[in-house]
């Protein structure tokens, strides 16, 4: 049978995991993207590194083959949403580890409504309550391409597939609450600015979930 691979590491260590500057920034990601360790951080870091590096050797090489590394690199992060259908090689170099950690499912699972905070997405992945294409996905971590963000949705068997779960409440109907508690208690007083700009906000988001819902709907 022979001995098991051994798996490689998705990222490189720090060189300075003890400098404050990294420390704190690493505590930030961590907390506005509900990661679990500072290792997350560091797969999203080495991820990006190694496309800049790439796109740092294809900018100063022009032979045919660095050409058609090129396209082949460009395609990939045109497909995962990094960068525009008509990006350069050069504008790889301005991307951020935010830009990458916004790919992850666990992010597009909130950014769609789906759930309440980062945290509870990555509780609904971790306890396969969420599949793609058909498919349970259990990482987090996993990086979503456009073409897949639309197949994304709750399991049929799962108890939350149903949208009247306590725990799906949507995000526009939790502003719409917070829209009627600021409202004036008289009726005949002008609304004020806070809120009309939030049932403004309301009624975007609204459009959005809807266009999402029919997006499924046309692909079921």
């Amino acid at each position: 049978m022979g001995d098991p691979k051994k798996l490689k590491k998705k990222y490189t260590p720090s060189r300075h995991p003890w400098k404050s500057s990294e420390i704190e920034e690493s505590k930030q990601l961590r907390k506005e993207y509900g990661l679990g360790t500072r290792k997350e951080v560091l797969i999203a870091q080495s991820f990006l590194k190694k496309y800049k590096d790439i796109a740092k050797r294809l900018i100063a090489d022009r032979s045919e083959q660095g050409a058609k590394e090129k396209v082949q690199m460009l395609e990939k992060l045109q497909k995962l949403g990094l960068i525009s259908v008509d990006a350069k090689t050069d504008e790889v170099l301005s991307l951020t580890v935010k830009d990458v950690l916004n790919r992850r499912i666990q992010s597009i699972l909130y950014q769609k409504g789906l759930a309440r905070s980062m945290k509870q997405a990555r509780q609904f992945i971790v306890h396969h309550h969420v599949t793609l294409d058909g498919k349970d996905i259990t990482s987090p971590s996993y990086l979503l391409t456009l073409e897949n963000e639309r197949k994304l949705r709750f399991r049929n068997k799962s108890s939350l597939f149903d949208e009247n779960h306590p725990e799906r409440v949507s995000v526009a109907k939790e502003i719409k609450e917070e829209v009627e508690a600021v409202k004036p208690k008289e009726e005949s007083k002008p609304a004020s600015k806070i809120v009309k700009a939030k049932a403004k906000e309301v009624e975007s988001k609204a459009e959005v979930k809807e266009k999402n819902d029919g997006e499924e709907a046309s692909e079921e």
